[in-house]
């Protein structure tokens, strides 16, 4: 007659238990992950701003004036792509203070609730969404 052979391995419902297990988990790690990612970008932001800012304060040094052409402080371009294109940084300037303002771009503007960067002639730093922007 036949006899049972002893076949090892999974069945379909171990299988399918794993699967549900792993999606389960990617669930719950992938809004992490890009939350994370989110917040490595935004301090791309927060660097040039202030590098820009002291380039500000030195060309207000050498021409009494700030400027809202980035061009004339060294950079290559007005408005500053920043270098992974994360943010576009313009100047406003309005006698003897400035506002730079970092703008997101390309998805750091759909995932960041921080929305646009800002810092003052006087250091003074803000956002225009909701959130720990600065920190």
């Amino acid at each position: 007659m036949f006899s049972k052979a002893n076949i090892s391995g999974f069945t379909l419902i171990e299988l399918m238990i794993a699967v549900a297990i792993v999606g389960i988990l990617a669930s719950i790690a992938y809004p992490t992950y890009t939350d994370h990612v989110t917040r490595s970008n935004r301090t791309e932001g927060h660097r040039e701003l202030v590098r820009i800012a002291n380039l500000q304060e030195q060309h207000f040094i050498d021409n009494k004036s700030y400027t809202t052409d980035l061009k004339k402080l060294g950079l290559n371009a007005s408005p500053f792509i920043t270098e992974n294109s994360h943010y576009s940084i313009s100047a406003a300037v309005n006698g003897a203070t400035f506002t730079l303002t970092a703008v997101p771009q390309g998805s750091q503007a759909s995932r960041d609730a921080c929305k646009n960067l800002s810092i003052t002639h006087t250091g003074r730093k803000s956002a225009s969404g909701t959130g720990s922007c600065w920190e």
